[in-house]
């Protein structure tokens, strides 16, 4: 059983490595790197032979023993039967009746230990497996947790502090009311929070203190379904799945009619796209959507949480993949989407949320300044080097 752990960890080493390289296999190539991963599989490979042929040998031994023993039996009794034969104690009767009941014993007890070593081997797998099962997840329902209902989609953080580490929090009494059918945009350099934010509103993690409300209901005591049924996310990097356009694009309401598919990937700007390729809507986007451009999958991941149609939308960095262009027409269409809707914009790009109803300025965790894109500017603080400072770097570009 020892043995069959190990080779069970290497087996599983072996699957990482693969699957690591053949994800990532842009960035292998990128720094030359396939001698040195084929190098790594081979050596978890080896490792995997030696324990295998550890279990192989360790079995092949156990069933030596198991048949040396039961034949030493087989023969002593039978050398026993034939010297009371000899000695006149026995018949030659009894000599065959003592030999089928041996027969009849050993043959079922040597299939017996065979079986037990299967199932010996079958209840270490069984147990990696429950210990996984076994994991405590870290967000569960209450018992009495109830379904969300969503009225006006009034989202509020009150003096949220959160850190994936104890010793490393993340947000510091963070505030922030967003009423019902506006659009706030978070904005600020790289690790304030801003994404922070996007994933304790879907309830990835729980705050750990303070509290987080939509129309009133703490996130805390409703269910997780109804929750994420109720927000729309259009997060900056877009993962698709191995299967049609139609499919990732439906992914949103699998019920959704092929009308309804076809309209929201017009109004995600792709509908055009995808009727050029020879399949359309069929077409295979490959593993995690290789087959297709940054731009086209940021798009049909638009066109996916368009079809959803929730009433609190979540945009974390929606169109950074995309070209000017494009950029400006989806806008509108993510404009005209957040009407009557509650929007969150996650935003590096400041030009894409100047016209939102408030912007927060988010730094090392803490709010430092909110306000209308015109009041921020005219404040002259960390708002306005942002934007002077982008500005600059498009006039150079």
């Amino acid at each position: 059983m020892r043995i069959r752990r190990e080779m069970n960890a290497q087996d599983t080493d072996a699957n990482q490595k693969a699957i690591d390289s053949l994800l990532n296999f842009e960035t292998v190539k990128y720094f030359g790197a396939e001698a040195r991963e084929a190098a790594r599989y081979d050596e978890a490979m080896a490792g995997y032979e030696k324990a295998a042929l550890k279990t192989s040998y360790s079995l092949a031994a156990l069933n030596v023993g198991q048949t040396f023993l039961i034949t030493t039996g087989l023969v002593t009794v039978m050398v026993m039967a034939a010297l009371g034969v000899q000695s006149g104690d026995l018949t030659v009767g009894d000599f065959v009746m003592v030999n089928a009941y041996m027969i009849q014993i050993m043959m079922p007890l040597n299939f017996l230990g065979f079986v037990y070593r299967e199932i010996r081997q079958a209840l270490v797998d069984m147990g990696e497996m429950f210990d996984l099962l076994e994991q405590p997840q870290e967000v569960t329902d209450k018992p009495d947790a109830r379904g969300i209902a969503v009225t006006g989609g009034e989202v509020v953080f009150d003096d949220v502090v959160f850190g994936y580490e104890d010793a490393r929090p993340i947000l510091k009494g963070v505030s922030i009311a967003v009423p019902a059918g506006q659009t706030v945009a978070i904005v600020g350099p790289s690790g304030s929070g801003k994404s922070t934010i996007g994933r304790l509103l879907f309830r990835f993690y729980d705050v750990a203190s303070g509290s987080l409300k939509i129309d009133r209901q703490d996130v805390r005591d409703v269910t997780l379904d109804s929750l994420h049924a109720s927000i729309g996310v259009v997060p900056q990097d877009t993962v698709l799945f191995n299967d049609t356009i139609r499919y990732n694009i439906a992914y949103g309401r699998p019920d959704a009619s092929f009308d309804d598919i076809q309209g929201a990937a017009k109004a995600a700007k792709i509908h055009d796209f995808i009727e050029s390729l020879p399949d359309g809507y069929e077409t295979t986007v490959g593993e995690r959507g290789l087959k297709l451009s940054g731009g086209e999958k940021q798009r049909v991941g638009i066109a996916r949480t368009l079809l959803k149609n929730p009433p609190v939308l979540l945009l974390d960095e929606a169109t950074s993949a995309l070209d000017t262009e494009t950029e400006a027409a989806i806008q509108g269409e993510l404009k005209a989407m957040g009407e009557g809707r509650t929007v969150i914009t996650i935003a590096h790009r400041l030009s894409t949320i100047a016209d939102a109803d408030r912007i927060v300025v988010l730094e090392a965790g803490q709010i430092v300044e909110e306000g209308t894109h015109g009041d921020l500017l005219a404040r002259n603080g960390r708002y306005a080097q942002l934007w002077h400072r982008q500005a600059a770097e498009e006039d150079a570009a």
